[in-house]
């Protein structure tokens, strides 16, 4: 494990799985791919290819810890903006390694107190707290995996 340098324990284990879950997702995300399943029939562009997916997936993740760095005031992490759905798969390998190590920094020295209080408006309206967020954050890419897994084992949605 690493990270020791962060003053709140429980922001650093959720970096931690953030991390692990990310890496889990790609690695699902190439095996549904090259097992040929089809994603499935929607209107939510998310799902339109499996670019798209990806894209998704990585720019949500993003789009947490910026929102997490503005509503706290801290310096922007300087992620880079996530490749198109037309080539995010070349890039994709690269780009997660970006996204962690930009994730790994910015809430070091964030005490504990602020994780919890106060809450903020989100992007899509809902009221979170940072630590919420972060949890909210673990659990997209694994909600993805499981979609795919059970594609893949042939189940439905």
């Amino acid at each position: 494990m690493q990270l020791s340098f962060y003053k709140y324990r429980g922001a650093r284990a959720i970096i931690l799985l953030h991390e692990m879950e990310m890496w889990r997702f790609l690695t699902v995300w190439h095996e549904a791919q090259e097992a040929g399943i089809a994603l499935p029939a929607t209107d939510d562009a998310d799902y339109a290819s499996w670019g798209a997916l990806l894209r998704h997936v990585m720019r949500a993740s993003r789009g947490y810890m910026t929102w997490i760095c503005k509503v706290l005031e801290l310096p922007d992490p300087k992620i880079r903006p996530t490749p198109e759905a037309d080539v995010i798969e070349a890039e994709a390998d690269e780009y997660l390694k970006h996204l962690i190590d930009r994730w790994r920094r910015p809430l070091a020295d964030v005490p504990e107190e602020r994780f919890y209080e106060p809450a903020y408006k989100s992007h899509w309206g809902s009221d979170y707290c940072i630590d919420s967020m972060l949890e909210h954050a673990v659990m997209h890419p694994i909600r993805h995996s499981f979609q795919l897994e059970e594609l893949m084992m042939g189940k439905s949605k």
